[in-house]
């Protein structure tokens, strides 16, 4: 790979740290081909983009990024495959049920929306991270839930008012 190509794959990967807040990182090898495929189809469904890099191209291209990776950059050893997606804890699930198959991938780190994870010990932490639409309708519930309360109570004490008047008028 020449210097040209090699600046080209940075900026290239550079533009795609920019554009993702979710960045995880997972080694792979070891995976024979069919399980492989298996592995992206599962990533193509669940919306999560899957590319192997070079760890000294990444490395780099962490370095030009305006983020602040932290630690990340420590772990670029061996394999690595980097995984996009929209939801912060999408990777993560995959991750853990690929490998109720499987032994790998292996989570070597991951980067969510600012925070910086190192080592696959916190997989469980990662997949416990609820997404911006998870955390929008747990705020909604909480807020309907009061409101719902003093409707319910309005309306059922309404038909006992008004039960008790029909049998007084009737009794007269």
């Amino acid at each position: 790979m020449t210097r040209e190509e090699k600046a080209i794959v940075i900026e290239d990967l550079t533009a795609q740290l920019a554009d993702n807040a979710n960045i995880y990182l997972a080694d792979i090898s070891g995976l024979d081909a069919t399980t492989t495929s298996n592995l992206r189809r599962a990533c193509f469904k669940a919306n999560i983009k899957l590319a192997v890099v070079k760890n000294t191209l990444l490395a780099k291209a962490m370095e030009a990024s305006d983020k602040e990776f932290g630690e990340l950059p420590e772990v670029l050893k061996g394999n690595t495959s980097m995984m996009f997606s929209e939801t912060g804890n999408a990777p993560a699930k995959l991750i853990k049920n690929f490998r109720k198959k499987s032994d790998r991938p292996v989570l070597k780190g991951a980067f969510i929306e600012e925070a910086v994870y190192i080592g696959d010990e916190n997989l469980e932490a990662l997949v416990n991270i609820k997404s911006k639409e998870e955390v929008i309708g747990d705020i909604i519930g909480l807020l309907q839930s009061p409101a719902k309360n003093v409707i319910s109570g309005l309306k059922s004490g309404g038909g006992k008012l008004a039960g008790i008047l029909k049998t007084l008028s009737e009794k007269e």
